[in-house]
């Protein structure tokens, strides 16, 4: 007869592991499909630049480290902006939160995947309390004890129709998406880096250029002022130059407090003191000397030390961007989230069942329970079944949410895509147009500075007026401000494609390592 018993014990146990095995793989998760890609298959024909023989061996910008795109070619202005980077990169209050994310959502992630599986617990406890109700039919004394421990599980739900997993979905897509975002800041984090230093070295170059220019108005008023008192000026050239004088002073005061700010907002990104930092420092101011009647008056000196120039990289395809940038990943993953969330909201019309059981021993008292003394086997199984049946469209509301939820992220993925392609189409329009606007306003400054040579030459021998003297002043001024904020766009043109094609995120393969894109 108990052969019997178990038998069918055995039976039923098989029959319900069968079942729940059988309804482990219902899953009410949509099918998964990438939406199409809302941009072109080609970049944008104004924004097709000369590409370079080199480029096109060049690896892609996903591929391609940061510290191989900053570092060749190998310069010192190169060097000081990969310190700053490794500092921001090690000192960033911004890449440690999204780090700390990270973690986070791996948390939750292991959390949600632990309900797939029943959590195994021991329980021992004593239980003491007087009076005794049982005192009086002579079960023990005044004070009753009891003792007990046992193993068991507690509300574990059986994943019949896929709620849990598709839970578990959800987590693993937000972590991956949080894992991506932590690569897209990182990439910004960089790119601002870059962008701030290279504003910082042209706001030094300003700071000479605004220097080296009231030096020589400066001189220029000290002439004007002999020839005032000699009678060889007039009050009017007189009161020119000194306005000059008072706007180069004004220009200099400007590109100072510019400058400060670059280096504020440069240890900001860093996260270290500003004194860490390997700040480019302002030039002397190197006058050239004054020409004697008849003579050519030497040129100018030129800008301070050059920005730096960096690795080019080719543009490829748009379709591309899918598999190079982590915010477009991040983005799918988020739709990948929301899509799963369909099914665990679907799967809450249907029954839940739970189970919650144990075995263990019982004793008066907890010396026995432990020890050698008399006990009693003890065991309990308390299967429950949860069935909705009027919850007033509770259950309805949460699907229509979350498939509303998926079109938005369906929408937020087509526009980080359009986003991506807008800022690589910007990019590549920039870097076919910047070589001709620099070449074009070289050749104004190189004009510019002889027209000044000549001016101040003609004046200095009564051959021309002040105001000449003074236009040529304003109009070289103004060329060579246009001249360094043209190679700043330029420079910071090429950080911007960088990260827009989808680099800066992955970090310098060891040796012998190829770098490839996950």
């Amino acid at each position: 007869m108990m052969k019997n018993q178990r038998i069918s014990r055995i039976r039923a146990a098989s029959l319900l592991t069968a079942l729940s095995a059988a309804l482990a793989g219902c899953s009410f998760i949509p099918a998964y499909q990438r939406p199409a890609a809302p941009v072109p298959a080609q970049w944008p024909q104004e924004s097709q630049p000369q590409t370079t023989a080199a480029e096109v061996m060049a690896p892609a910008a996903a591929d391609l480290p940061w510290q191989q795109f900053f570092g060749q070619p190998a310069t010192p202005e190169n060097a000081d902006l990969q310190q700053i980077i490794e500092l921001s990169l090690a000192g960033n209050r911004d890449l440690r939160i999204a780090i700390a994310s990270i973690e986070q959502a791996r948390a939750q992630y292991q959390i949600q995947r632990a309900g797939l599986f029943p959590a195994i617990g021991l329980d021992v406890n004593q239980t003491r309390s007087a009076p005794n109700q049982y005192q009086s039919l002579g079960l023990g004394g005044a004070v009753s004890s009891s003792a007990v421990w046992t193993v068991g599980i507690t509300a574990w739900e059986l994943d019949l129709f896929g709620r849990i997993r598709a839970l578990k979905d959800v987590a693993l897509a937000q972590f991956l998406a949080t894992g991506e975002a932590r690569k897209s800041a990182q990439m910004s984090l960089i790119a601002s880096v870059a962008a701030t230093w290279l504003q910082l070295k042209t706001d030094t170059e300003l700071l000479a250029l605004a220097e080296r220019t009231l030096a020589t108005r400066e001189e220029s008023l000290q002439l004007v002022q002999l020839r005032f008192d000699n009678g060889a000026a007039s009050a009017l050239d007189l009161h020119d130059a000194r306005s000059l004088s008072a706007q180069a002073r004004a220009a200099q005061a400007q590109q100072q407090r510019l400058r400060a700010q670059d280096i504020n907002a440069l240890a900001l990104l860093a996260g270290v003191p500003a004194e860490q930092l390997p700040i480019p420092p302002v030039p002397p101011v190197e006058l050239p000397p004054a020409p004697a009647d008849n003579t050519q008056m030497a040129d100018a000196p030129a800008s301070t030390a050059p920005l730096p120039v960096f690795a080019g990289v080719p543009a490829g395809l748009p379709s591309d961007l899918l598999l190079r940038r982590p915010d477009v990943r991040a983005a799918e993953q988020q739709l990948i989230a929301a899509n799963a969330n369909i099914g665990a909201a679907r799967a809450a019309f249907f029954p839940r069942i739970t189970l919650t059981g144990g075995f263990g021993r019982v004793s008066d008292t907890l010396g026995h329970l432990l020890g050698s003394g008399p006990t009693t086997r003890a065991w309990s199984f308390t299967p429950d079944l949860s069935l909705p049946i009027f919850d007033f469209g509770r259950n309805t509301g949460n699907l229509e949410a979350a498939k509303a939820a998926r079109e938005a992220a369906i929408a937020q993925y087509e526009k980080a895509i359009q986003t991506a392609f807008r800022e690589v189409a910007d990019a590549l329009a920039g870097r076919a147009t910047y070589g001709d606007q620099l070449a074009a306003l070289e050749a104004q400054a190189q004009a510019e500075r002889e027209r000044y040579r000549l001016s101040d030459l003609r004046y200095r021998n009564g051959a021309a007026s002040f105001l000449d003297l003074l236009d040529a002043q304003r109009s070289l001024f103004t060329v060579e401000q246009a001249l360094a904020q043209t190679r700043l766009a330029e420079r910071t043109n090429e950080v911007m494609l960088y990260k827009a094609l989808g680099g800066g995120w992955q970090e310098e393969p060891a040796p012998g390592q190829s770098t490839a894109a996950n």
